[in-house]
């Protein structure tokens, strides 16, 4: 008869080695786990070093944007020397704890360009990038990949969610030579990139270290011996053998010599 109990089955073995780091401080965090504790200036800054260190090739400066009055604008790479009235790309730092980037945060970050372009106080960027820890939700993902749809959903919302959040002076209204030139507008622009892509492209900045720490990987568990010698071994076994006949203070042409001293082989080692 059963007394309702059952063993307890043992944890599954470590496949790597811990290293004495590891003991002393603990397991490594991934980057992918640490950015989501940054503040959202610390996360603009990671940004900033991202695009200056990894996009140089592509724009002859890149300048942060920050505090009131930014115009939409949070990183900027200009690729030529007119900067905002010339050809340059925004990236957009939105971080909110917990979620993912929802269309209703999106909006007034769209609107903005869409109205401070209208006006010339800059001309629109080439291209628009949402970048956040927790990256672009499900719905927004579908939105930015469809443009047609991404500006009619705007529209739609645009009282709710865009009028009152453009500037703090006025009320935007969609309406006349405005809505003319945002229903002219090219949508395209507007797409994400991953914070798993921003992280990579950052492992070539000079401060990636500072910021994630660095230090070797986990070494893996030893593998047991082969019992053939491959020929990228043969250096290492010729300099073996003569240690070992250093040693003995006799000859050991090769492996079939150790025959003669049981504890320099292992009991399944080929001679051949």
């Amino acid at each position: 008869m059963s007394d309702g109990f059952t063993d307890i089955v043992p944890p599954t073995a470590r496949t790597d080695t811990v290293t004495a780091d590891q003991v002393v401080h603990g397991p490594s965090i991934p980057p992918q786990q640490r950015i989501l504790l940054y503040s959202a200036e610390e996360w603009e800054g990671f940004v900033e070093e991202w695009a200056h260190f990894v996009l140089k090739s592509l724009y002859v400066q890149v300048q942060r944007f920050s505090g009131a009055g930014d115009r939409g604008i949070d990183i900027a790479g200009f690729a030529d020397a007119q900067k905002l009235q010339g050809v340059w790309d925004n990236y957009q730092c939105k971080r909110y704890l917990g979620h993912a980037l929802y269309p209703s945060e999106a909006w007034p970050e769209i609107g903005k360009i869409l109205w401070h372009s209208f006006n010339k106080e800059y001309r629109a960027p080439r291209r628009y990038y949402f970048v956040a820890p927790h990256g672009v939700g499900t719905t927004l993902a579908g939105l930015l990949a469809n443009q047609a749809k991404l500006k009619k959903t705007l529209i739609d919302n645009w009282d709710k969610h865009v009028r009152c959040a453009i500037t703090a002076t006025q009320e935007v209204l969609l309406e006349g030579a405005f809505l003319s030139y945002v229903q002219a507008f090219d949508f395209s622009i507007f797409d994400s990139k991953t914070a798993l892509q921003v992280i990579e492209g950052h492992r070539q900045c000079p401060c990636h270290s500072s910021r994630f720490g660095g230090g070797l990987p986990n070494r893996p568990a030893a593998q047991k011996p082969p019992a053939y010698i491959a020929p990228v071994e043969s250096r290492y076994v010729a300099q073996l053998l003569a240690a070992y006949a250093d040693h003995k203070k006799q000859l050991v042409p090769d492996v079939k010599a150790l025959k003669a001293w049981p504890k320099f082989r292992t009991p399944d080692m080929v001679w051949s």
